[in-house]
């Protein structure tokens, strides 16, 4: 990902919160570290970046390397 600005309307911003937190609340307790909501944010902020917007698909794309 480079470092381009981007700006999202409130509805896609809706999304990507919507999504944030259906990814957050998948998650088992032992693994909310910081570091993997860092993680689940970064990887939908990345795919909306290369223009994603399903929430189905931007859901998947979340968890991706999310640590144990």
């Amino acid at each position: 990902m480079t470092n381009q600005e981007v700006l999202y309307s409130s509805k896609e911003l809706a999304i990507f919160k919507t999504v944030f937190e259906d990814a957050i609340s998948s998650l088992s307790p032992s693994m909310l570290a910081s570091c993997n909501r860092l993680q689940v944010a970064q990887n939908i902020l990345s795919r909306a970046a290369a223009g994603e917007r399903d929430p189905i698909e931007l859901g998947l794309a979340a968890l991706a390397n999310v640590k144990v």
